[in-house]
């Protein structure tokens, strides 16, 4: 089973892209943008459960 993605658009403060870009220097926490997006979005869901 695997899980369907849906693209999505989405601006984003310059900051955040910048550090967005900076953690992404380590490519053995993340492989992309979206997926760091996506992990930080899960974090987030937990959290305010």
């Amino acid at each position: 089973m695997y899980v369907i993605k849906i693209p999505i658009s989405a601006t984003i403060d310059e900051e955040l892209i910048k550090w967005i870009d900076e953690k992404l220097k380590d490519k053995t926490k993340f492989r992309n943008k979206s997926h760091l997006i996506e992990i930080a979005l899960e974090k987030m869901k937990k959290e305010m459960k």
